[in-house]
C-alpha cells in the first residue's frame, strides 16, 4: 500500500517548487520526519540531494519538470535510500538565463530491489487455534488486483488480537484513526502496522482499531508475537484484517507478493474466499 496496501492507504507526501539558479542557497523540503529533497544552487547548476531521516530503507520516486534547463539523467528516477543515508540524485544545469524547475516526489518504507525469501513460511497473523475466514484471497476482483493481488482479508471481530506473520523490526504505525468508510479518501482513516523483514519486504497489516498498535517503531518482534487489535478502520466496509507482503514500487506504492502459510491443517498456497485456516 505504500506504506501500505491499496493506493488509498498510500501515506506519503509530494511537493512542488520553483527554482532560480540566480540563488546560491540551500533549501529543503520535507515529508515529515522521513525524507527531504534539498536543492543546492549554484552559479549554473542545481544539485537534488535526497536524505533519508529514517532508521529503515525508504524507497523514493522523484520527477523533475524544467525550463531552459537540462538534466543529468531520466527526469524521472525511483530509488532505495538506506538508513540515514543521502546523496545526490539528480543534477540542473541551465541552458540559458531565466531556467526553473519543479518538482515532486512520493516515498515508501521498503527496498525495490529486495529478494524476497521463497522458502519462507509466514504464519497467519492471528492466534495459534484460531481461525477466521477469509473474504478475500490472493486475486479476488473485489479489491485484490493490480498491486494488491497477493492480499488476504481475514473477517475479523474488532478488537480480535493481532499477530506477527513474521519477524522484523517495526518501521511504522498509526493508531489514532476512529473511522471506517467507503468513499474516496477513506484509505487516510486507516490504523496499520507495517514490518521490516530481513529480505527487504514489509509485512503490513490493515484496519486496526483505535490505539490498537501494541509495538513501536523501531521494537524487533517475533514471529507469532501478538503486536495488535483488529477493527474497521480505513477504507473498508465490515470488520476485518487486510494482511500482506509488499516490495516497494513507485510513487510510494508497493507490489504485493505471493506467500505461503503454515495452518494446523498444512501448508496453504494459496488463501481461498471464505476458507478457514487454523493457525498453528
Amino acid at each position: 500500500m505504500s506504506c501500505g496496501p491499496a493506493a488509498s492507504y498510500i501515506l506519503a507526501a509530494c511537493l512542488a517548487c520553483t527554482g532560480s539558479l540566480s540563488l546560491a542557497a540551500e533549501t529543503g523540503r520535507c515529508s515529515s520526519d522521513w525524507m527531504c529533497i534539498d536543492a543546492l544552487a549554484q552559479a549554473d547548476t542545481v544539485e537534488l540531494k535526497a536524505a533519508n531521516l529514517s532508521d529503515v530503507p525508504i524507497t523514493f520516486t522523484l520527477r523533475v519538470r524544467t525550463r531552459d534547463m537540462t538534466v543529468d539523467r531520466p527526469a524521472t528516477i525511483t530509488e532505495t535510500l538506506e538508513p540515514k543515508q543521502n546523496r545526490v540524485v539528480m543534477v540542473l544545469t541551465r541552458a540559458m538565463p531565466g531556467g526553473n524547475y519543479r518538482l515532486s516526489y512520493d516515498w515508501t518504507v521498503g527496498s525495490k530491489d529486495a529478494v524476497h525469501d521463497e522458502a519462507h513460511v509466514y504464519r497467519l497473523p492471528y492466534a495459534s487455534g484460531e481461525s477466521f475466514r477469509v473474504l478475500q484471497g490472493f486475486g479476488s476482483r473485489f479489491s485484490h488486483t493490480g498491486l494488491e493481488q497477493f492480499a488476504v482479508d481475514f473477517r475479523m471481530p474488532e478488537g480480535t488480537p493481532v499477530h506477527a506473520a513474521r519477524g522484523g523490526v517495526v518501521a511504522r504505525t498509526e493508531e489514532s484513526n476512529d473511522t471506517g468508510c467507503w468513499e474516496d479518501g477513506c484509505g487516510q482513516y486507516a490504523n496499520f502496522i507495517v514490518v521490516l523483514h530481513d529480505d527487504g519486504t514489509t509485512g503490513e497489516y490493515y484496519h486496526l482499531q483505535q490505539n490498537g498498535a501494541l509495538v513501536e517503531p523501531g521494537d524487533r518482534v517475533e514471529a507469532g508475537q501478538m503486536i495488535g487489535l483488529s477493527g474497521n478502520t480505513g477504507h473498508t466496509t465490515v470488520p476485518h484484517l487486510h494482511f500482506a507482503v509488499y516490495r516497494a514500487a513507485e510513487w510510494g506504492t508497493t507490489q504485493s507478493i505471493p506467500v505461503r502459510f503454515a495452518s494446523a491443517d498444512g501448508i496453504i498456497e494459496k488463501p481461498r474466499r471464505n476458507a478457514r485456516y487454523p493457525a498453528t
